[in-house]
């Protein structure tokens, strides 16, 4: 499945955990594996913690003191900084089905990481039965 989002800030986490649960839902698929990918090299896609946004916000911020925007980059586009971070958030991540549902912890979610934007995006949901 495929999904379409639009980042309104140069850096964000949005939490993309519903969407994935809907996927899920309509696909039917009561134990396997949910794969979640995102098709860019400045944006990836993490699992942390959903209950305080400020987690979010140091994770951002953090990120920001140790790869910052400007640097002794090479890349002539002026967004190392955004491939770096997306690189090390990685492109995809998998998460188990069990009973329908997605075996995320208590104060988990899924996050689509925007290091580049704001842009227009996509992510695809994988569902694999087994």
């Amino acid at each position: 499945m495929e999904f379409s989002i639009r980042t309104s800030k140069q850096e964000e986490f949005i939490n993309i955990t519903n969407l994935v649960r809907e996927a899920v839902k309509k696909s039917g698929v009561k134990d396997g594996i949910a794969v979640i990918f995102v098709p860019h090299t400045t944006a990836g896609v993490t699992i942390n913690e959903n209950a305080d946004p400020d987690v979010v916000r140091d994770m951002i911020v953090t990120l920001d003191k140790v790869f910052p925007k400007v640097g002794d980059y090479w890349h002539v586009e002026g967004n190392s900084h955004a491939h770096i971070k997306a690189s090390l958030m990685g492109s995809s991540c998998s998460v188990i089905i069990e009973g329908g549902e997605l075996k995320l912890g208590t104060w988990q979610g899924i996050y689509f990481c925007e290091f580049d934007g704001p842009r227009s995006r996509k992510f695809y949901v994988k569902l694999i039965n087994g």
